[in-house]
């Protein structure tokens, strides 16, 4: 998994074409984008195998599958793998999902695999059913639940990584083989991870909700009461995995914090509980945890604030807000600013795009965005259907069609309808990419050639190989082209090559809905709430607000461009801005968070030399009522999303 945070450097790619395109190529290429964007009538349409491109996917989640493989293992080139997993910390972690080309249990990015597998079998289980892969979708979604289960073996302790990705990068080697450290990471109240054990807590509410709607109602309890448990860790001790699990920074590095996590877990609690303290609690920190404050053009392992939005906006539309409406309108609103900026129809920034259509939001791993958007293209295009209501925030007029033209066109992206006529989905199609940067697929299997891969003689006799990999990985969905629609077929470019689950999880709900036709689902008229009677907030004290938790944001930041110059064909900005106390107390502890900054900031000081997350500039120590501090900094960019994460009155 030789990848970056999600703000990863962008590297440099040599364009696969040769000789210089011509007038007439580049016109036809605008013209396919224009077609694939806005649909026009009349034009023809590639017709994809949907139903195809299901089935393999749920074999590229059996190719991750670690610990003892079952006896209806499909992809037979994998064999048992981490059986010691969790025995030198005195318990047992076998089993789970390897992330991606690795050999590392990341739980972060496991867990959000699986309550995206969860929410579309929620959403499309029927369609999947008709198509003979509902079980097949069970089956990948507790080989997770498992795990978990046996990740939390007390209720504040999670266990939230197995192996490291510095030692593992340092071999290149079968899961059969590994000789790599297979140490075991956990959080506790001393060392807490609000994010992991939130979101670990989301994928166990959601797949209570698959199991109970499927005939299992004794497993679905045991995984209600899981999540329950994780949620009262993540909210009682607050804290960051990644600085309890310092290893993880580099690859699943938390750069939205834990707040999205709370309010995604308590969402999918609500959901499955049908208790109305969940959605209170989402109510009432809407704006301290950032919920209808925070604008966004991507959803994914890291930020689920668009995914919040977007549940809370069904809750709206299916009369199911109760005394909340309002600050759900408020969520609905957010939930809107990212489905207008895909469709390039928003008041504000739009979702950027290649010249072939593609969204394009990281050069390491994109398609991750492009998945987790076409799948909420597709969901709300039905959620709106079914209510009778169309998107009332966008630039122009929307129609519901307009959000499922938008997701499918990504989805056929994808499968081949693009410039290169490559299928990034591999097995799918002829033209899909053989050279995946995936160590079991590249490696003989050693159900063929037993004699043991070394750590370096991984990377000697195989990684370097300029040729097609001895195992097909199929339905794994690599990170995908570059900005211009470029990609590499090569083992080392991995930002490229690369497949992981949390990319394939949020597509098998696409893939089944498009299968099924063009009907709209059926799922947002029913509630998928059990018949868990509702509580009070009283009675379940764990939810209650933190004290310093507002209606009014009393720390707000503010800033505007200020001045904008060209050097050598390279344009600069600098922005000024202030955090502003409005509060009548004094601020004696104040943590900001900054995405998307290119370039020095002056006037904060970092927390965290790696990471997005500042405070206080040297020598100031609090911020009295009224007071301001002034920041500027200078990139290459629009403004960064600043904002404030948590603070302290005194």
């Amino acid at each position: 998994m030789e990848k970056m945070t999600q703000g990863g450097q962008k590297v440099s790619v040599c364009g696969v074409w040769n000789g210089v395109r011509s007038a007439l190529l580049v016109t036809s290429l605008l013209l396919l984008s224009f077609l694939l964007v806005f649909e026009v009538p009349g034009a023809s349409a590639v017709v994809f195998d949907y139903g195809d491109a299901l089935e393999k996917s749920f074999l590229f989640l059996e190719a991750q599958r670690s610990g003892t493989l079952p006896a209806n293992q499909r992809v037979t080139w994998r064999s048992n793998s981490g059986l010691n997993d969790g025995r030198s910390a005195g318990v047992n972690l076998v089993g789970g999902y390897y992330d991606a080309g690795d050999n590392v249990k990341f739980g972060f990015p496991m867990a959000f695999t699986i309550t995206m597998l969860s929410w579309s079998v929620i959403e499309y289980g029927s369609q999947m059913a008709s198509q003979g892969q509902l079980g097949y979708s069970l089956e990948a979604i507790q080989w997770g639940t498992d795990y978990f289960i046996k990740a939390h073996p007390e209720p504040n302790v999670l266990y939230g990584e197995v192996g490291d990705g510095d030692s593992d990068h340092a071999c290149w080697q079968r899961p059969e083989d590994m000789t790599t450290s297979r140490q075991a990471y956990v959080l506790t109240p001393k060392d807490p991870g609000s994010d992991l054990a939130g979101e670990t807590a989301a994928a166990m509410a959601a797949a209570s909700i698959v199991f109970r709607s499927h005939g299992n109602p004794t497993y679905a309890n045991e995984l209600l009461n899981h999540a329950e448990q994780l949620f009262n860790f993540a909210n009682t001790y607050r804290g960051r995995y990644d600085y309890s699990i310092p290893l993880a920074e580099k690859y699943y590095q938390s750069v939205s914090g834990y707040d999205d996590e709370l309010l995604w877990a308590a969402m999918w609690l609500h959901e499955a509980t049908g208790q109305e303290s969940y959605l209170q609690y989402v109510a009432e920190n809407a704006q301290q945890l950032g919920g209808t404050g925070w604008a966004m053009d991507q959803f994914g392992w890291d930020n689920k604030y668009a995914g919040v939005q977007l549940k809370a906006a069904k809750l709206l539309m299916t009369g199911n807000a109760g005394p909340y409406a309002s600050t759900l309108q408020q969520y609905q609103a957010k939930a809107e600013y990212f489905l207008c900026s895909a469709l390039q129809k928003n008041n504000g920034m739009q979702m950027p795009m290649t010249p072939g259509g593609m969204y394009w939001i990281n050069p390491w791993n994109n398609m991750q965005y492009v998945s987790t958007a076409a799948f909420l293209l597709t969901v709300a295009s039905d959620y709106y259907t079914a209510a009778g209501q169309q998107l009332s925030h966008c630039s122009s007029s929307v129609t519901n069609a307009q959000l499922f033209a938008a997701g499918k066109a990504q989805v056929d992206y994808i499968l081949g309808n693009n410039n290169r006529g490559q299928s990034y989905l591999v097995g799918f199609g002829s033209n899909y990419p053989d050279q995946v940067h995936h160590r079991g697929a590249s490696i003989v299997s050693i159900k063929v050639d037993s004699q043991f891969v070394s750590c370096l003689g991984g990377y000697a006799d195989w990684y370097n190989r300029a040729s097609a990999n001895p195992n097909l990985i199929t339905g794994a969905l690599v990170g995908g082209p570059d900005e211009n629609d470029d990609f590499v077929d090569e083992r080392n470019a991995y930002e490229m090559t690369e497949p992981t689950t949390y990319n394939t999880a949020p597509l098998v709900g696409v893939f089944a809905r498009l299968q099924g036709g063009e009907n709209p689902s059926s799922a947002v008229a029913a509630t998928h709430q059990s018949k868990t009677s509702h509580q009070n907030l009283a009675a379940n004290p764990v939810l209650a607000r933190p004290q310093q938790q507002q209606a009014k944001a009393l720390v707000t930041i503010t800033q505007k461009l200020q001045v904008e110059w060209t050097v050598k064909g390279s344009t600069f900005y600098k922005y000024g801005g202030s955090v502003i106390n409005e509060s009548k107390d004094t601020v004696a502890s104040l943590t900001i968070v900054i995405h998307r900054l290119y370039g020095p900031i002056y006037g904060l000081s970092p927390i965290h030399p790696n990471g997005n997350f500042y405070s206080f500039p040297t020598g100031i120590k609090s911020l009295a009522p009224g007071e301001k501090i002034d920041f500027v900094y200078i990139h290459h960019s629009d403004a960064a999303m600043i904002y404030v994460q948590k603070y302290a009155l005194t």
